[in-house]
């Protein structure tokens, strides 16, 4: 490793990491792959990020080795090789949120309901009812069971997700402090990274939200702009809404979207001085945007512009005119970008294609704009698990049911 990177690991062979767990229960193994981190073989990195996202994130779980290992990755975060930073706040955000950054996008992470939760099923209320199972079992095998389990709780332990998630939280929160250093760096990525972040802790708003609103104000770039402006919506109060209003007028169409979906988010809060005026500039900046896609996006949901213009509609105060809304959701239900588990695709098809094509199959040509719409981003889809998934819904339409058959079905012809 790097002698440089040294000091940025201090401590990490002195935690019983053999005595915390992960997906694959010991995390023996951590302390190597965040050593990898910090050195200079970009393969080795590579497959450290992932043993990392497998293990102490696994498919959104988190683990009593999860909390552990954030301030070591804050530290390579903040001063890491450049090759590691990003990666590694990506990791951070994961390991704060999971995936609730894909399905909270338009109301932000409510903390409130969340701790609440998992103070429901914590070690101090989970501890009393395994100490009972010690006491009352007579079979010696399931009383050293029930005794096993019993430490394992009373070592600070809990069996439900949003208790251990709910750690990790935390340990990111706590280290929220020494990561706004980045909103300064010189790298954009590592700016939206920070920007993203913050989007997901209402509780370090009062910090937070001054940095924010200036980064969006200076920032060239429109992706961490629009990604800071966005996070303001995200964490701020009410009263933020007179701060991203005049982003309406922005002349980068992605900061105007950014500012109507702030809007948006804030006008379903109380007191919100948001006016059906206003309210209806902001639909229709996200009416144009559904329009006209812009070629850089941000990280929120997933990158899919059209499903979180989707979102945004669905909860979007009354006041705004009805016909422009449903315009809107019509442009954006043929665009099919991210859907990880295919409602979107679904809806599309239940929509698009009520009845299946008739005998012989029409040219493409033939389809109207919103069908050759979606067969199109079908075809060209970077994850083909989806297609396989709507194959026999494919099938039952009489259309091609393979990435490659629906590739050649749409040809060269673009849409868009």
């Amino acid at each position: 490793m790097i002698n440089e990177y040294e000091k940025l690991l201090a401590g990490l062979e002195d935690v019983d990491w053999a005595g915390l767990e992960h997906a694959y229960r010991s995390a023996h193994d951590v302390p190597g792959h965040i050593r990898t981190l910090c050195g200079s073989d970009d393969a080795a990195r590579e497959q450290a990020f992932i043993s990392l996202s497998c293990s102490i994130f696994h498919q959104g779980s988190r683990y009593s080795a999860s909390p552990v290992a954030v301030p070591f990755l804050a530290r390579i975060a903040v001063a890491g090789p450049a090759a590691a930073r990003e990666d590694t706040m990506l990791l951070l955000t994961r390991l704060a949120v999971g995936f609730h950054d894909e399905y909270d996008v338009t109301t932000g992470i409510n903390v409130t309901g969340w701790r609440a939760a998992a103070a429901e099923v914590g070690p101090e209320e989970l501890l009393p009812w395994y100490e009972e199972e010690v006491a009352n079992a007579t079979d010696p095998d399931k009383r050293a069971q029930a005794q096993e389990l019993r430490d394992w709780i009373a070592a600070g332990n809990s069996f439900d997700p949003r208790w251990s998630a709910l750690q990790s939280y935390d340990a990111v929160l706590a280290e929220l402090p020494g990561l706004l250093v980045l909103l300064d760096n010189d790298d954009a990525r590592l700016r939206t990274r920070i920007a993203y972040l913050l989007a997901w802790f209402p509780e370090f708003t009062a910090t937070s939200l001054p940095h924010l609103l200036a980064l969006a104000a200076r920032e060239e770039d429109p992706v961490t702009a629009a990604t800071a402006l966005l996070a303001v919506g995200l964490v701020g109060p009410a009263s933020t809404a007179g701060d991203i209003t005049p982003y309406l007028d922005a002349a980068h169409p992605l900061m105007r979207w950014a500012a109507a979906t702030a809007l948006i988010r804030l006008a379903a809060l109380n007191e919100a001085p948001i006016g059906p005026g206003l309210l209806g500039r902001a639909v229709t900046e996200l009416a144009a945007a559904a329009r006209t896609p812009f070629d850089h996006v941000t990280d929120y949901c997933e990158g899919d512009l059209h499903a979180h213009i989707e979102r945004t509609l669905q909860a979007l105060p009354p006041g705004p005119d009805p016909a422009v809304v449903r315009e809107t959701l019509d442009a954006c239900l043929p665009r099919i970008v991210w859907d990880h588990y295919g409602p979107r695709t679904r809806r599309a098809f239940t929509e698009l294609f009520p009845a299946p094509q008739p005998h012989p199959a029409p040219r493409y040509t033939d389809l109207t704009a919103a069908q050759q719409q979606l067969l199109h981003d079908l075809a060209g889809h970077r994850h083909p698990w989806l297609i396989r998934s709507s194959a026999d819904r494919l099938r039952e339409l009489g259309l091609p049911h393979t990435q490659e058959a629906l590739q050649s079905f749409v040809g060269g012809h673009r849409t868009d």
